[in-house]
């Protein structure tokens, strides 16, 4: 059998994690520790390999519950290589060290079992009950591999140089960075899109770090929310408007 198909055999490597192409990720499990992977994101796999829910803490539980944050994972391990992936999003493998990771949960493919995650609250200027907006602070030494819909845009924090970028549109950020959700309006036009313009939420990014940004302003469509609520309407992400302390932590 002979087809243009054949392009696409997998990549032989010994890393880890491989970006085996732009939509698909391939990690190797012999040798290395479980992984995390979303559940449902295995599309292959080869070898002697297992695959178990992951139990969530009661904190997780807790959190989850109170937020809507929060992950569904699976744990993968054994002897063998695991193929992830998750409606064709584009896949990015990020090296996670001591400053952390703050990330939205809806982007978030697989990641080493040796981090741990926990629950964030980002707060509105205005403190207006139902205005913030949750996320996940991802902590220690390891991979995760996130996904953006379309190819997109790291941009760089310097105390001279803050970047704002549209909540919608944010797929993550160093733990390092100031931040805080706003909207270029009056507060008694709080809950009004900018204007005429679209415009609505948008996170304000301050220090010194990186933002992720993805050239969509739509979450994954397994989890997209249509005409359902102020979330719904005015831009304000997957958890919708929920108000919170800035500086929150659910554990």
């Amino acid at each position: 059998m002979q087809s243009p198909l054949f392009a696409h055999s997998e990549q032989q490597t010994q890393e880890r994690y491989t970006v085996q192409n732009p939509q698909l990720l391939r990690v190797t499990l012999e040798g290395h520790d479980d992984i995390l992977a979303r559940k449902g994101a295995m599309v292959a796999y080869q070898g002697l390999v297992e695959f178990d829910g992951e139990i969530q803490t009661s904190g997780q539980r807790r959190a989850r519950a109170n937020t809507g944050e929060g992950l569904d994972l699976m744990r993968c391990h054994g002897q063998g290589t695991v193929y992830l992936a998750n409606l064709a999003q584009f896949i990015h493998v990020v090296e996670v060290e001591q400053d952390g990771l703050t990330v939205d949960s809806s982007y978030v493919l697989a990641l080493d079992s040796s981090l741990s995650y926990q629950v964030v609250a980002v707060d509105s200027q205005y403190g207006i009950s139902g205005s913030g907006k949750y996320q996940l602070n991802i902590t220690g030494r390891g991979k995760v591999a996130l996904m953006t819909s379309g190819q997109p845009l790291m941009l760089q924090v310097t105390p001279d140089r803050y970047v704002n970028a549209d909540a919608d549109a944010i797929v993550a950020w160093s733990n390092g960075l100031r931040v805080q959700m706003q909207a270029q309006t009056h507060s008694s036009g709080v809950w009004r899109r900018r204007g005429n313009t679209g415009e609505g939420w948008e996170l304000s990014f301050m220090g010194r770090g990186y933002a992720l940004v993805q050239p969509s302003e739509l979450l994954p469509p397994q989890n997209a929310v249509i005409g359902q609520g102020l979330g719904a309407q005015y831009g304000m992400g997957q958890q919708g408007a929920r108000g919170q302390n800035q500086g929150n932590v659910w554990s």
